[in-house]
């Protein structure tokens, strides 16, 4: 028999171990979903979804989160400018945010896909590709987008990691590097005005003939930002980390940094199938309510704004709660 000291040791880590554990638990005793119908069903559940799902948990709403586990930042080392989480890797933020949400009981974890939705004569119904279906009085789309890659092999492999979209996630770890930019025209222009706040040692790569204005042209030579109109053929890398760019002439350019802005298409499509409309940019039209354009449907995080940072889609999922359960407040009293 253990001494009294050490069994009561060994029992305290056995304990803390299921504690730390039950969230997991529970996500998978909620994939045999029992229950169909919810107050609520967010679908998405990244950094906005989570941040939706708890404050309508807090709420005590019935909340379902469906989440096919493939956000956009999988590839990303670490996460910044995330007040308390700030160098944390993405999946340990959304590792946490899914234990601390859970606590609340009245939120359900589904993993899987949803594929179809449709409006119905008390609210929604969401369809699984498991075939599974479930209701919910109001609907919250933290879905996301989805980037569409260039046909440059190495490209897509270092996304997120050396090839960057953001300097305000990203800038300060490659602050004063040798930097390169993927892009031509207005946002060309753009992009190199934005990035040179971070480093002055800047290459434009145009990937063919630049559309550049002039002026354009003029200005960047003003502030020392050289333009390359090679068209290119791959990015050597390893593991992610950019060395080198490789154009179809054989000649190549040591780089270990670039940005890009790459075009997107959102991440679910049921959004437009139930109405929502779309800004000229793609984005999902919403009020300052996070309301959609098509009643009872909200969405939240980077499928509805250009402002791609974790901290933004936390906000915005916040809110998104409060005003979902501020209309069903509503509707009951």
């Amino acid at each position: 028999m253990l001494p009294r000291r050490d069994f009561i040791k060994q029992a305290g880590v056995l304990l803390g171990g299921m504690i730390a554990h039950w969230p997991l638990l529970s996500i998978f005793k909620n994939n045999e979903m029992k229950e169909k119908q919810f107050d609520v069903i967010t679908v998405g559940g990244s950094y906005s979804g989570l941040a939706a799902a708890m404050a309508l948990g807090r709420a005590l709403r019935n909340v379902l989160v469906i989440d096919a586990g493939n956000p956009c930042n999988k590839q990303t080392p670490h996460s910044h400018n995330f007040l308390t989480n700030d160098g944390k890797t993405p999946k340990e933020i959304a590792t946490l945010a899914k234990q601390q949400v859970l606590v609340y009981g009245s939120v359900s974890f589904m993993e899987g896909v949803a594929t179809a939705g449709k409006r119905t004569p008390n609210g929604f119904e969401v369809q699984m590709q498991s075939g599974e279906t479930f209701t919910a009085r109001k609907l919250v789309f933290a879905t996301g987008i989805k980037d569409t890659m260039p046909n440059i092999p190495g490209f897509s492999e270092s996304w997120g990691i050396s090839v960057l979209h953001c300097p305000y996630c990203h800038g300060y770890e490659v602050r004063q590097q040798k930097t390169g930019i993927l892009a031509n025209g207005d946002t060309g222009f753009e992009l190199s005005s934005l990035i040179s706040n971070w480093t002055k040692d800047l290459t434009l790569y145009t990937n063919g003939a630049s559309t550049l204005t002039e002026q354009q042209t003029q200005k960047l030579d003003k502030h020392k930002i050289s333009i390359v109109e090679a068209e290119i053929s791959r990015l050597e890398h390893k593991n992610g980390y950019m060395e080198n760019i490789v154009f179809k002439d054989g000649k190549m350019a040591p780089l270990k940094v670039m940005y890009a802005r790459l075009p997107f298409v959102q991440h679910s499509s049921i959004p437009q199938a139930l109405g929502c409309e779309l800004t000229q940019d793609g984005y999902i039209i919403i009020d300052p309510a996070q309301r959609t354009t098509i009643p009872g449907v909200y969405a939240c995080g980077d499928n509805t704004t250009r402002m791609r940072t974790v901290a933004n889609a936390v906000s915005m999922g916040t809110t998104t709660g409060l005003m979902v359960n501020k209309e069903l407040i509503e509707e009951e009293f």
